[in-house]
């Protein structure tokens, strides 16, 4: 127990400097701050959730001791929740119903790891919209605040922008902070898991990948989403973050799509690849990918190109 209190000791003031650095300016420093989760999402994997939570209220009070307790707030919200909760979900499992007793792995069922990305989306929504709120508590204030910012940044650089394409840039800024959230929180989720495993401290086995699914309420919840986004108002910027969030979320179903149905073709890896590069290349591929993902949530692709050509699924 004390070893185990030691290192989420550990883990908590690393987590805490990382977060801190931004104050240095240095360019290291905005690698350091999107990866402060990932100490505190190490030990909730292999010393359990509760040394993820001792990490993250060690981290925070360090945070409110060296910037005040407005910055300890944001980094208690954007960090240390998320960490705590998504290791409790990564480890979370119950007897399955045909066995109806636990002990190895296979007689366990553990938590989806679908559901485990919605969460990733509602702590990033949560993470946008109070990022939001702190600006101001209409969409005019929202808008203006965010328009200044660009409009000071590119001022800085020595860029002149016109008035179309700050307008553009500020109705962009939400849904590009939310996309961008749900991958930091997913990447530093994987990085986690990948540092347990190689360790050999992961208690759950490694799961595939490309059977990933959402729950299908999420296609009621995106539509709904994207029905408000034209609302106006402070409801619709709100509602273009969550529809932002699941979309991302979708496009990672959409991938795993991709690799079930590249399963037996020639020259996979280059296939994939060359998706992989296309949206890296072109944003706007990902909204292709997602609808892949939405398409395999009503029609269920996967599952009938299995029963139609099973194939032999590799090892790795």
């Amino acid at each position: 127990m004390i070893a185990t209190l030691s290192i989420a000791l550990a883990a908590g003031l690393a987590s805490a400097l990382m977060f801190a650095s931004i104050t240095s300016g240095e360019a290291i420093s905005l690698l350091l701050i999107n990866l402060a989760p990932l100490p505190l999402m190490v030990v909730g994997l292999v010393w359990g959730p509760l040394g993820a939570a001792v990490g993250g209220t060690v981290a925070t009070i360090v945070i409110a001791s060296l910037s005040g307790f407005s910055y300890c707030g944001v980094f208690a919200v954007a960090n240390a929740l998320p960490a705590w909760w998504l290791a409790h979900l990564v480890l979370l499992a119950r007897p399955r119903e045909e066995t109806g007793a636990a002990g190895r792995d296979d007689e366990l069922e553990w938590y989806p790891v679908g559901r485990i990305l919605l969460w990733i989306v509602v702590f990033a929504t949560i993470i946008t919209a109070t990022m939001l709120l702190m600006m101001g508590s209409d969409a005019a204030s929202i808008h203006n605040t965010l328009r200044k910012g660009w409009d000071d940044l590119f001022e800085s650089s020595g860029l002149a922008l016109n008035d179309s394409t700050l307008d553009a840039l500020v109705v962009i800024a939400p849904i590009g902070a939310e996309m961008a959230v749900v991958a930091v929180l997913a990447l530093n989720l994987w990085l986690a898991a990948k540092i347990a495993t190689t360790s050999g401290r992961l208690h759950r086995p490694w799961p595939d990948l490309k059977t990933v699914t959402l729950p299908r309420l999420t296609v009621a919840a995106l539509v709904a989403a994207a029905a408000l986004c034209f609302s106006g108002g402070l409801l619709s910027i709100l509602a273009q973050v969550v529809a932002a969030g699941l979309s991302v979320a979708y496009a990672m179903a959409g991938f795993a799509v991709l690799h079930t149905l590249t399963l037996t073709m020639k020259g996979r890896v280059l296939w994939l690849g060359c998706a992989y590069a296309v949206v890296a290349g072109f944003a706007w591929a990902l909204i292709a990918v997602a609808l892949l993902g939405i398409a395999d949530a009503l029609f269920g692709l996967r599952q009938r190109y299995l029963r139609a050509r099973p194939p032999p699924l590799p090892k790795t």
